[in-house]
């Protein structure tokens, strides 16, 4: 009998879609990029994109996002975080299409780039990014204003640069995040505040005849950092 309520409960509701939207951002030897494609569905076919589709009546949004990255780039096993959900009526010109955007931040050298283009995605930076279908412009608005709060309250760096790096590099994975350029002098002096960084014995001596320090993150002390947080205000 209670079946039966439920059954009729449910019988005649609206039916809604549901997608998912992944903003992934990339870091590629000191710059901030995005990658999209062109959308394959009516309608705006043709137009860039974030990488996204419909979610499956038997998956979960996460299955539903791997299942997505990994049909349209190649790219698999990168760690996604929900962003939140975009329910505007009026948002999708197709239907009434609820979405739930995902986003990451990854290391591009880490990952085969001619595989993505194969799939047909692209990567942009953001001064030669076209403009995006729908809300997407939003989403990755959003998406980037939620890493440069994590990157504040949150040390960013293991996935995203090599084992050993230097201050310099590192200030142009922070600017690279935050759109701007930093004071050298503030960001050193703050960075090395919070015991964070080994210093090594060798040099990069690529950009000039003085050199710069090797370092590498100290990985007990991040790990600490990232679960109690601080404030990196720069």
């Amino acid at each position: 009998m209670e079946n039966l309520k439920t059954q009729k409960a449910y019988k005649g509701q609206p039916k809604i879609l549901v997608a998912t939207d992944c903003i992934v951002l990339g870091f590629d030897e000191g710059v901030l990029k995005l990658l999209v494609f062109k959308r394959r569905v009516d309608p705006l076919a043709g137009e860039w994109s974030l990488i996204g589709s419909f979610v499956n009546e038997d998956e979960s949004i996460t299955d539903a996002a791997r299942r997505v990255l990994l049909k349209f780039t190649g790219l698999e096993d990168i760690f996604m975080e929900e962003l939140r959900t975009y329910s505007d009526v009026d948002r999708d010109p197709g239907g009434r299409c609820i979405c739930i955007a995902q986003y990451a931040l990854i290391s591009i050298a880490d990952y085969d780039r001619g595989q993505v283009e194969k799939h047909g995605a692209r990567w942009f930076t953001f001064d030669e990014l076209p403009n995006l279908v729908l809300d997407h412009n939003d989403m990755v608005a959003e998406a980037l204003k939620k890493v440069r709060e994590k990157a504040r309250h949150r040390p960013i760096g293991f996935e995203l640069l090599p084992e050993k790096f230097t201050i310099p590099q590192l200030q142009k994975l922070y600017e690279a995040i935050y759109q701007r350029l930093l004071d050298d002098r503030n960001f050193r002096k703050k960075l090395l505040s919070f015991g964070l960084l080994i210093k090594l014995d060798e040099k990069d001596r690529s950009g000039s005849k003085k050199g710069a320090f090797y370092y590498r993150f100290d990985h007990e002390k991040y790990a600490k950092l990232e679960k109690s947080g601080f404030d990196f205000e720069i």
